[in-house]
């Protein structure tokens, strides 16, 4: 099979690709969220959605948000789950991985609180697919300079 006549996936839609199979594995009731990191064309950690690890998941005792009417993009302190860009960092950092100057592919734009460890963490530039309603997550990205690319 030579593959005459597909067209290759950019390197943008076969990272975000990858991001979308890492939320595959969310355990998260309410949005399913993937992350990883790249620098040269190489992935440097993924992430997903979920409690943090040898704790009981939210599909196993259910969800504290959903329990207590928070809408999504409100009281992020008020969950089990660490965001799936929050395991990415750690799991960069666990691996002694440095992800400083990397793109982060996200199912999702990140919210305020993720967008501010992307930052610190160096993170040059964050594709992402879905909206989420953190206008200042965005204006925060914005001034740190990182850039900001959205692909269906």
């Amino acid at each position: 099979m030579d593959g005459a006549g597909r067209e290759r996936p950019s390197w943008d839609e076969y990272f975000m690709e990858i991001a979308r199979v890492a939320a595959k594995r969310s355990t998260c009731l309410r949005r399913q969220v993937g992350a990883v990191a790249v620098r040269d064309k190489q992935i440097l950690a993924t992430g997903y959605n979920g409690a943090p690890a040898g704790l009981a998941h939210c599909s196993e005792v259910g969800c504290v948000r959903a329990k207590l009417g928070i809408p999504s993009g409100e009281r992020h302190e008020l969950c089990r789950g660490l965001h799936a860009e929050q395991n990415l960092i750690i799991q960069a950092a666990v691996h002694g991985v440095a992800i400083s100057g990397a793109t982060v592919y996200c199912t999702f734009h990140p919210c305020v609180v993720c967008s501010k460890m992307l930052i610190n963490a160096g993170i040059a530039r964050i594709v992402f697919a879905g909206e989420y309603p953190d206008r200042l997550a965005d204006e925060m990205l914005q001034e740190a300079g990182v850039e900001l690319t959205r692909i269906p």
